[in-house]
């Protein structure tokens, strides 16, 4: 675009931008700035907090890499997913989790939408209102994905609508998930996690700093570590506690969850359809992800609302909490995300994405 109207205040956007040779887009209002990545997934890539100068998104040690310009030296389904994995949130369908076959389609780790560009456009620029539509299809899988990214002026919420389609000629199968990264310095020990409720299910022991007890179910907040110690899933670990764990919530009352970083006064929450996203996916790497590509170096939690736990495509349809989509079908899921600050922790937000502080 030659011929945008460009404003120094209130909300303001562009799609004119280039970063690493991706295109790349920027959303902003008085309160936060979204740095979308259009032809790497449509990624969320930065998520800033403007007053505190704080991204609460988790970068990756390598930060951005353009997928065009690397060529793996093996065709591992998970080492490609990662070696291009930059921290931030992705989109996945129409597999998410764990390498699948399904169909005749072999897919990789959170396949096959977050690697590939995406198209984008500015559907409304005026200094009380942003957004931005991106849309994408599938190669192995006959899917396709449009989401809206919107932001109003002086509002601490990022709306984010993202519907996929089956543009088959047969019902076809999906897991569709958001995979969100939280990073330092808004992630640290001084932060505590809320949840509505629900069960948490632990992976099997699935590396050496693993601290769950392995395929432990427990409702939440508090749950066993292998040692036969009680968790407090509230709590945050330190990087030196050298942690990696993997598990996820069911059963969850309402579609909600927030961190809170007390000693920074700042807090970040997401409210998702829970009929869609029925499991929330709890990834933890707190130091302890020792080998490749963590090297021990990276400190991150995510907390990623998902149709189907992280198992794979595969394992879903076999467990039926696979999507399916007839074909021609749609669905639509409306998330939001709330910056919000002078609380101590949150019992609830609304769908309205205000914050109930904790009493």
């Amino acid at each position: 675009m030659h011929y945008q109207a460009e404003r120094t205040n209130g909300c303001r956007i562009s799609d004119s931008w280039t970063y690493r040779n991706l295109k790349t887009a920027v959303l902003e209002n008085e309160l936060l700035r979204v740095v979308v990545l259009v032809d790497k997934g449509a990624d969320i890539y930065q998520l800033i907090h403007k007053q505190s100068d704080t991204d609460f998104l988790f970068r990756s040690p390598w930060g951005v890499r353009d997928p065009s310009k690397f060529i793996p030296t093996t065709g591992w389904p998970a080492g490609k997913w990662l070696d291009v994995y930059e921290g931030g949130w992705q989109s996945m369908f129409p597999a998410a989790g764990f390498p699948s076959n399904h169909n005749g389609a072999e897919l990789g780790i959170h396949a096959e939408v977050n690697t590939i560009p995406w198209d984008c456009e500015i559907t409304e620029d005026t200094p009380d209102q942003v957004s931005l539509r991106c849309w994408v299809k599938g190669v192995r899988m006959p899917f396709s994905g449009e989401k809206t990214l919107t932001l109003k002026s002086n509002s601490p919420i990022l709306h984010i609508q993202e519907t996929i389609t089956n543009e088959g000629e047969e019902p076809e199968m999906c897991v569709w998930g958001q995979h969100i990264a939280l990073g330092s310095p808004f992630l640290s020990e001084d932060c505590i996690l809320d949840l509505p409720g629900g069960k948490i299910t632990h992976a099997s022991e699935w590396h050496p700093n693993n601290r769950f007890k392995p395929d432990h179910e427990s409702q939440w907040p508090t749950t066993k570590g292998k040692d036969g110690t009680d968790i407090d899933l509230h709590l945050i670990p330190p990087k030196q506690s050298k942690i990696m764990d993997l598990g996820h919530f069911s059963e969850l009352p309402e579609g909600w969850y927030a961190i809170t970083n007390r000693k920074l006064d700042l807090g970040f929450g997401v409210v998702f359809p829970k009929d869609i996203y029925k499991y929330l996916w709890y990834w933890q790497v707190f130091g302890g992800g020792s080998g490749y590509p963590w090297y021990s170096r990276t400190y991150n939690v995510g907390i990623e609302p998902a149709s189907a736990p992280p198992a794979g495509l595969e394992s879903a349809v076999a467990n039926n909490t696979a999507l399916k989509f007839d074909a021609g079908e749609s669905k639509t899921a409306d998330l939001k995300v709330v910056a919000f600050s002078g609380v101590n922790g949150v019992s609830n937000i609304t769908n309205d994405g205000v914050i109930v502080p904790r009493d």
